[in-house]
């Protein structure tokens, strides 16, 4: 939207596990557009590649993760295209000691298993006051036993499947590396035995803290709960992340959740809840998760060339 906005032309190009979405948006927007102003196109690799490093392309805006960035920003670079680059995440919620478990938990359970947890600015870990850790792993799982898992036709599904069968084995393997380390499943913790891509939705408990599943983006309905000491501890963990795209910070005194908050490494930190945004705000991200910003004017001037004619105060020969 902000590219067309500003004036330009636009190649959209979507995942090519999700075109069907991207091509009845590009249907309707071209109804009301120009002829040739919006053109979608979809395909598989090398599509993207030959895209992002065609000389016609000016600006690159890519969604996705932070390895096909790096292959969509060197494929840029061949002409010194601009990049936008909105990567992966691996957001933390810290729980203070003052937080009311019981109020929080289903939010927090949501912004973790939203669309089975394929959201980039999902909570991916969560760290809680080692004398609560127990009532929220109890929560948490609770919810997760309870959620309805299903096609997303089907009435009073809750939860559906992954996209891929690629990413469940990643979400499996990642799953199963942690219980091999002595992880514990308070809930799910393995596929389901059924058609399709779908996953329990799990919480783990006394995970390692170097484990992949929690160092890295898993992408999936699995969420990891890990206690910590001191909030400085906590802060320090997770900031331990070459990701910083979001993360959120619970608790019952606002004025001292806004100072952890603050301390985050991340593009938004959010109070007591979690990837909320507003279209008016900077959407970006930090170290790994992009480059670039999205969102407000700061999202319609990345699509925005300046340019400058400089006429004298007073007549010249």
């Amino acid at each position: 939207a902000p590219a067309l906005a500003a004036g330009n032309t636009v190649v959209l190009k979507p995942s090519p596990f999700t075109p069907l979405a991207t091509r009845l948006l590009g249907s309707v927007l071209s109804a009301a557009l120009p002829e040739g102003v919006l053109t979608v196109i979809t395909g598989r690799e090398p599509l993207g590649a030959l895209l992002a490093s065609h000389p016609g392309i000016r600006h690159v805006t890519f969604t996705g993760s932070a390895p096909t960035g790096r292959s969509v920003a060197a494929g840029a670079a061949a002409g010194l295209a601009r990049v936008t680059l909105e990567l992966g995440g691996n957001d933390a919620a810290i729980l203070l000691d003052d937080v009311d478990v019981e109020r929080i938990a289903d939010r927090l359970f949501w912004a973790a298993f939203r669309n089975c947890g394929q959201v980039c600015m999902a909570v991916k870990r969560v760290y809680a006051p080692a004398r609560l850790h127990g009532r929220v792993v109890e929560a948490l799982a609770e919810r997760a036993k309870a959620v309805v898992v299903g096609a997303g036709l089907d009435e009073g599904t809750e939860l559906g499947p992954l996209n891929n069968a690629a990413q469940l084995a990643r979400v499996e393997q990642y799953t199963a590396r942690a219980l091999a380390d002595g992880a514990g499943a308070a809930a799910g913790g393995h596929r389901l035995d059924r058609p399709g891509y779908f996953h329990a939705p799990t919480v783990l408990t006394d995970v390692p803290p170097d484990s992949p599943v929690v160092t890295e983006e898993q992408f999936g309905p699995v969420l990891p709960v890990l206690p910590y000491g001191t909030v400085d501890e906590a802060v320090d963990a997770a900031n331990a992340t070459r990701f910083g795209l979001g993360g959120s910070v619970w608790g019952t005194d606002l004025d001292r959740a806004e100072a952890v908050a603050g301390r985050l490494e991340c593009g938004t930190a959010w109070i007591n809840h979690h990837a909320e945004l507003s279209l008016a705000q900077p959407f970006a991200g930090v170290k790994e998760s992009g480059v670039g910003v999205a969102g407000g004017p700061w999202g319609l001037y990345g699509n925005l060339s300046p340019f400058v004619v400089h006429r004298p105060q007073e007549d010249r020969p």
